[in-house]
């Protein structure tokens, strides 16, 4: 049986609740994660409360493309654009200066951290919605990150809008991502390889 039907309608689903500031519980590149409009300040300020997170604790978001980290973010250095053709992995860069964004997404610093995915659903998604995602560990603050959807509080799945169902059988365990950096002058700084 094709996982085919499930995906097109885990999709409209998703776009509905987050067209409504409401928050998802999906599967990403990496782990299974809660997520939301990254241009809502209300529905960012959701998950910081059904995860029970600081929000002094920044999240990251997920775009589909490099061309969109323009959008969000002031004078990237052009390095980053060269490194993201190389990358084999999932992986988290975290830039300076964000834009067009809340205040309590960012961080103190001005900073966000942004993944662009490959994983078809989220890939999927992220097109069809036309904005950033927030993507954070679907656990309580302070609980393990979830490796499948079975490891996942039952607190969290009953605290968002929509639970997608595609994936929710993949066991793989999944990592989460490499987090890096590029100084002002272009260097890479590897902070979670």
């Amino acid at each position: 049986m094709s996982n085919e039907p499930i995906f097109q309608e885990d999709v409209e689903a998703c776009l509905q609740a987050l067209r409504r500031g409401g928050i998802i519980l999906y599967p990403t590149d990496t782990i299974w994660g809660i997520g939301c409009d990254a241009t809502s300040a209300a529905a960012v300020q959701r998950i910081y409360e059904l995860k029970q997170r600081p929000a002094n604790k920044s999240m990251i978001i997920l775009l589909a493309d490099e061309k969109d980290i323009l959008q969000y973010v002031a004078d990237p250095h052009p390095a980053v654009f060269e490194y993201l053709k190389t990358v084999d992995r999932p992986t988290t860069v975290i830039y300076a200066h964000a834009l067009h964004l809340p205040d309590n997404l960012v961080n103190a610093d001005g900073s966000i951290a942004i993944r662009i995915v490959r994983e078809p659903f989220c890939r999927h998604l992220l097109k069809r919605f036309q904005k950033p995602l927030v993507s954070t560990s679907a656990n309580l603050s302070g609980g393990p990150s979830p490796a499948t959807f079975n490891d996942v509080p039952d607190a969290i799945k009953r605290g968002v809008d929509y639970v997608v169902r595609y994936r929710q059988d993949d066991a793989t365990p999944a990592q989460p991502s490499r987090i890096v950096k590029f100084t002002a002058d272009g260097q890479l700084v590897v902070i979670r390889s």
